[in-house]
């Protein structure tokens, strides 16, 4: 018995599977702590100059990928495997959008178009299409309620400083999130159509 238990595979947890998918398609990246990179540190302190100490969580709550590294804060030796595995399902599109567009390109569009504060349309759209990816990793763990619940959270994050007020209309942004949840309840209702009729056609055969 001891030996067929040890020749059971074992199941590696749902964010170290993925973080195997991670690099295999990116082979250089890694995970590195924030507060152990000078620059990570910096970065933070001028967050909370130039937002009036409206970001100031910066370190500790948020994750940052650059240079094809993902930086995480203090809060990530504390997250689930779920939370966890939402996670980096964002930071892949981010990653992605670094393939994609390249640093430079990448890093222009984040910070200065159109404008730094404010009117960031160039962050604001970089950001949503992660955000997006959220949004759908939340239905798959979670369910389709517990997706619709993040629509508060990720207005505030748009509208206020933690991302320097980069799109100020929260219409715009409940709108944007509302067509993503209607893409997923359309998704689900052409899964739940797809299981049943080979059922029926089944049976009509009968």
């Amino acid at each position: 018995m001891r030996g067929a238990r040890a020749s059971l595979p074992m199941i590696l947890p749902r964010s170290d599977r993925f973080l195997g998918e991670l690099q295999s398609e990116f082979p250089d990246f890694e995970i590195r702590s924030k507060r152990r990179s000078g620059l990570q540190r910096a970065i933070s302190i001028a967050l909370a100059i130039v937002t009036l100490g409206g970001q100031r969580h910066y370190l500790t709550r948020y994750h940052t990928v650059l240079f094809g590294k993902l930086y995480v804060p203090d809060a990530w030796v504390s997250m689930s495997d779920d939370a966890r595995y939402i996670l980096l399902r964002h930071e892949r599109i981010h990653l992605r959008q670094r393939r994609r567009m390249g640093d430079l390109t990448m890093g222009l569009a984040y910070l200065f178009l159109w404008l730094p504060l404010g009117l960031a349309w160039g962050r604001a759209r970089i950001e949503w299409e992660a955000y997006v990816e959220t949004v759908r990793a939340t239905a798959e763990v979670f369910g389709l309620g517990a997706a619709r619940s993040l629509e508060p959270e990720i207005v505030r994050r748009y509208v206020g400083p933690d991302y320097g007020w980069m799109w100020p209309f929260p219409e715009t942004v409940r709108r944007w999130f509302r067509e993503v949840i209607a893409d997923l309840e359309a998704e689900a209702v052409s899964t739940v159509a797809d299981v049943i009729k080979p059922s029926e056609d089944g049976g009509s055969r009968h």
